[in-house]
């Protein structure tokens, strides 16, 4: 049996999370399709070009890791981006559709925090010190965009599904 160290467990997570952002660049479209409100199909539309920049960002991971970009499914983001897309479907053309959208996004963004803290802090333990970096700016990056969603929620999207009930 082959013994499985934190380089191991750490190239398992980046493969999880390439997976995971892959998959949410291709439902941010959607997503941004589905919201009525033009500051959150923004919002939506700015995450996505945020998202290749992640993209980018795990495969010099990778590179440093000396390992090449691969994802590995994802049943948790699997399972998050269903849930929104059950939100657009079943909320569609109603005044709670922006509201489930931010709640799904930011489902998203939690999932995305946890893999990047955990990756952040083990490439410190391994000493890998360009990789903290990398990791760092995009925890930053999905944190920034957690607290964005929040903003639209409370201001927007929130008292519309309010106000309709």
């Amino acid at each position: 049996m082959t013994t499985k160290t934190m380089e191991n467990l750490f190239h398992d997570m980046l493969k999880d999370i390439y997976y995971a952002e892959k998959k949410i660049l291709k439902a941010l479209p959607k997503m941004a399709k589905g919201a009525q409100s033009p500051k959150i199909k923004a919002a939506f539309e700015k995450h996505r070009d945020e998202t290749e920049g992640q993209i980018e960002r795990l495969e010099q991971v990778f590179e440093i890791i000396g390992k090449r970009p691969q994802g590995k499914t994802c049943e948790a983001i699997n399972g998050i981006l269903e849930e929104g897309e059950e939100v657009l479907e079943e909320y569609k053309g109603s005044d709670a559709i922006d509201a489930g959208l931010v709640a799904a996004a930011q489902a998203v963004e939690h999932y995305e925090m946890a893999r990047y803290g955990t990756l952040k802090r083990w490439a410190e333990l391994m000493g890998l010190s360009d990789a903290v970096k990398l990791l760092d700016e995009t925890l930053k990056q999905e944190c920034k965009t957690d607290e964005d969603l929040t903003k639209l929620a409370d201001t927007q999207a929130n008292q519309k599904a309010l106000k309709a009930a």
